[in-house]
């Protein structure tokens, strides 16, 4: 076994204490609102590249240049960085006003006594179209704390189903952040994610539904929730849906949501025709930061490999992990940790990627479902923080509304993460693997002859 050099993770660990530290002191010591997200994260990466730099003093600074740029360069990093940009043009352009439409018309059509249910089924809607919890929260929080107030529902209940289905959505959605770096740090197709997600996410989702049901039928109802919507800006998010999951390339797919987009929103006079290039800009410039993580995450990335720190980190895994299931959990548990420590789940997917690429042609592991597994462990962990932007932003919203709630009133009615936990843990424990499709990604000669120490 090649010998590792713990010391070459010392910038992901400066990285963590910087986070974490600040993070905790911001939000609990100065009682910051959003105190995580008050953080600039790009500057601590700066810090933990800077820490990165001045190790390994055998290599000069224009050798460890020409290693960054070959991290950065890397065709996943490129291809990542331009479907964030694309994916922020699309969701400028469209704006998200479908999101209150798509609820309010489900709210209207189906009986008031369902009205939890529908919270749960649109937020699992919206979220997939629009590729974000924290927008989909957003948007339907509001209208969750309505449906509380006229009908009598629980609120943390009506919030807690808004927060489940805002994090379906945001593990499977073909332009969420999450499947975005998961599929390019592994190299798999969206559709073969996508494909590998359903099969967990599906019945986690209508096992927490008939829970809902379970606790809201019979309960006396004191009146619906109506409004105005309109269901033609659903459109360009069906493109982008049904496109991704018949396989067109997300390029593609994405260019037909925002020309489609485009119409539609000028058509119907909800945006005006000189302000779209504004607004598409607007949408680009909001992946910024997730653009630069992907950007020094690589950088840092690549000087750690180069001085053995991967090497050092997957000895340590293998010697607690022994099969190749064993292998799928320490993933698993490596990109919760690392959601714990950030409180983002794209962060920690694009930290946990190369660690994650490397374990998974030890442990004979397909790159699909080393993408499945990435954005599922990070996306159970991120709703059930407290201070995750989820949270943060479900409460925030309740306040503006007049309804104080804490999270430890929300966080066990969180029915969608614990069933999706319990999900996944199935299928790596329990769901016999299948035989490879001819078109899988077969890991390398020298990983096959590996997993044949390593057992199922």
């Amino acid at each position: 076994m090649e010998k590792g050099n713990v010391r070459a993770l010392l910038p992901i660990g400066v990285f963590l204490v910087l986070y974490l530290g600040l993070g905790i002191l911001f939000e609990y010591g100065m009682q910051i609102p959003m105190g995580f997200y008050n953080i600039p994260i790009v500057v601590i990466f700066l810090v933990a590249l800077l820490v990165a730099c001045f190790q390994n003093r055998k290599l000069s600074f224009d050798d460890k240049l020409v290693i960054m740029g070959r991290g950065i360069g890397d065709k996943t990093i490129v291809t990542m960085i331009l479907i964030f940009l694309a994916a922020g043009v699309f969701v400028g352009t469209v704006g998200r006003n479908s999101a209150e439409s798509v609820a309010f018309f489900m709210l209207d059509i189906i009986p008031p006594q369902f009205s939890v249910a529908v919270l749960f089924v649109v937020s699992c809607f919206v979220s997939i179209s629009m590729g974000t919890s924290v927008g989909t929260i957003t948007l339907i929080t509001p209208i969750a704390v309505a449906v509380a107030t006229a009908s009598g529902f629980s609120l943390p209940l009506c919030v807690a189903s808004v927060m489940g289905g805002a994090m379906f959505g945001d593990n499977l959605s073909f332009i969420s952040d999450t499947t975005i770096a998961a599929c390019q740090g592994q190299g798999c197709q969206m559709k073969d994610k996508f494909r590998e997600n359903f099969k967990i996410a599906l019945p986690a989702a209508l096992v927490t539904l008939v829970i809902i049901l379970a606790m809201t039928l019979g309960v006396p109802i004191a009146d619906g929730v109506t409004n105005d919507y309109q269901l033609i800006e659903l459109v360009p998010y069906l493109i982008v849906l049904i496109g991704g999951i018949v396989g067109v390339n997300v390029f593609i797919v994405l260019l037909l949501g925002v020309v489609s987009g485009a119409i539609i929103v000028v058509a119907t006079g909800s945006v005006a025709a000189t302000d779209l290039l504004a607004n598409m800009g607007s949408g680009a410039a909001g992946m910024f930061e997730t653009t630069m993580v992907a950007v020094l995450v690589s950088a840092i990335c690549a000087l750690i490999r180069e001085y053995g720190g991967f090497t050092a980190l997957l000895n340590g895994i293998q010697s607690l992990f022994k099969s190749r299931k064993g292998g799928q959990l320490g993933m698993g548990l490596l990109v919760a940790a690392m959601d714990v420590a950030t409180a983002n789940n794209t962060v920690a997917i694009v930290m946990a990627n190369p660690i994650a690429r490397q374990m998974a042609e030890t442990y004979g592991i397909t790159r699909r479902k080393t993408a499945s597994i990435l954005d599922t462990f990070s996306c159970v962990m991120q709703c059930l923080l407290p201070y995750g932007a989820q949270m943060l932003v479900a409460i925030s919203a309740c306040a503006e509304l007049g309804q104080a709630i804490s999270a430890f009133q929300i966080i066990p009615l969180l029915f969608y993460p614990f069933c999706l936990l319990a999900s996944v843990l199935v299928f790596i424990f329990i769901v016999p693997p299948k035989s490879r499709r001819p078109d899988d990604e077969v890991p390398p000669t020298d990983a096959i002859h590996a997993k044949s120490a390593l057992g199922d």
